[in-house]
Order: C-alpha cells, then sequence, then structure tokens
C-alpha cells in the first residue's frame, strides 16, 4: 500500500511494472529501433530445464538467484562466472536512479534471452527469461499445477501469447499461440518465457491488471471475448518522464 510521502514513487514503481509486466515490451527491449518484430518463438533462446525440475533450485529461482533474496553483487557474479551466459550488458545506476539492469545471452550466436533488475542497486527484484520453445503447458502443469489466473497478449498476426499468474511462486510464464484469430492452448502449448517477481510486485499485479481465472484449454477468442473475473482496484496515472 502507498502511505502519505512515497505516493509519487509507489506510482512511478506500479507504473513500471505494468510496463514490465507486458511480455511484447520486455522483447522491444531486445530489438533494436525500427527492426522487424521479434519472433516470440526462437529455437536459439534460453534452453533451460529449472522450471521444470527445480534444479539447481525451485522457481523463482534461477541459478541460486532469487528475486527478493539475493544481493545484485553477488548475482552478476554468478551470471559472469558462467560460461553458457555471454555478451553481459548492464545499465545503470543515474544520478537520481539507483536501478541496475543487466541483460545477457546463452552462447556467443545466440540472440539476447534474459535480463535482471535491481530497483534499488541492492538486491535482485526481477529476473526476465525468454525460452526456446523445449516444454509444453502440461510440463508445466505438472511442475506447478493449473495457474489461479491468466491473460492474454496479442503480439502480431500470427503471434500471440498468454501470461500466466502463479501469485503464490512468484512468477508468470508466457505459453506461445499462433495467433489471437485461431490460437488455442492445449497440453502442447510451447512455453517460450518466465517472469520472476518480489512478492509486492504480485500484489501490485493483482491489484491494478484484468485476469481471467483459468477455466482449463480454451481458444485465446473465447477467454478474451469473456468479461474479467478479476478487475482493478487501483488504478494507476503514469508519471511524468
Amino acid at each position: 500500500m502507498c502511505i502519505r510521502g512515497r505516493k509519487e514513487k509507489c506510482a512511478a514503481r506500479c507504473w513500471l511494472l505494468m510496463k514490465t509486466i507486458c511480455f511484447f515490451l520486455l522483447v522491444i527491449v531486445f530489438a533494436a529501433a525500427c527492426a522487424p518484430a521479434p519472433v516470440l518463438r526462437d529455437e536459439a533462446l534460453l534452453d533451460d530445464d529449472s522450471l521444470y525440475s527445480g534444479e539447481p533450485c525451485a522457481a523463482p529461482c534461477f541459478y541460486n538467484i532469487t528475486p527478493g533474496e539475493t544481493a545484485w553483487n553477488d548475482a552478476l557474479t554468478i551470471l559472469e562466472d558462467n560460461a553458457e551466459f555471454t555478451n553481459l550488458q548492464t545499465q545503470g545506476p543515474a544520478e537520481d536512479n539507483p536501478a541496475l539492469q543487466v541483460s545477457w545471452q546463452q552462447g556467443s550466436e545466440a540472440p539476447p534471452c534474459c535480463e535482471m533488475i535491481s530497483q534499488d542497486g541492492e538486491i535482485v527484484s526481477l529476473l526476465f527469461l525468454r525460452s526456446a520453445p523445449n516444454h509444453t503447458l502440461d510440463e508445466l502443469i505438472d511442475a506447478h499445477g493449473t495457474p489461479p489466473y491468466l491473460t492474454g497478449q496479442e503480439f502480431t498476426a500470427d503471434q500471440a501469447i498468454f501470461s500466466l499468474i502463479y501469485p503464490d511462486v512468484p512468477m508468470v510464464i508466457y505459453v506461445f499461440l499462433e495467433g489471437a484469430e485461431t490460437g488455442e492452448l492445449s497440453e502442447s502449448s510451447e512455453i517460450i518465457g518466465a517472469l520472476y517477481i518480489l512478492e509486492s510486485d504480485m500484489e501490485l499485479l493483482l491489484q491494478t491488471t484484468e485476469l481471467h481465472e483459468w477455466e482449463g484449454f480454451q481458444s485465446f477468442a473465447a477467454y478474451m471475448e469473456s468479461d474479467f473475473e478479476v478487475t482493478p482496484s487501483v488504478t494507476l496515472t503514469p508519471t511524468p518522464e
């Protein structure tokens, strides 16, 4: 909850979270301006089993990095010491903003796959992982159960995603669909990304986002044309740049 004296800071954080939670906006971070729209389903992206196996640690932990727990410097050392991860690109802090972020790729020829952010410059607060379509929704459900909530975004005419919300982890998992008109969720739907966040940011997400309750394997249209069961209890206004 925002309290008096912290209203502007909280509003900015909420707005940043909502921008971050949108998968397509995060993809754009990795794409050069004026470049063609990125392909969401990419075999060259992160190949990692930890979301399903729980090894070397269980979500929302990635290679022993956990939002809200791992110090930024320790997390950065873990990434730098992993020979699979290359081309680490860091940004921040700014004069009036302590936030830090780093992006990286898996292998020298692969596209950027992953991003880590610290809101305060001290503790990791977010991990965003774009993954190769090597795992399916039935594997995710076997490991974590069905998600309580989901929402969808159309990206291009032949690319759409469902964002599956797991508040108790807390994480958001991205499932690929072949367009909004004909795409359908099924056991064989491919997982193409994960977002691990703070418990407090998950609470903000639930308070500020329109969400559908999970009602099984349905089409993109069936979900998105129905009424939202979860509606915002907090209204956000973007802060001036």
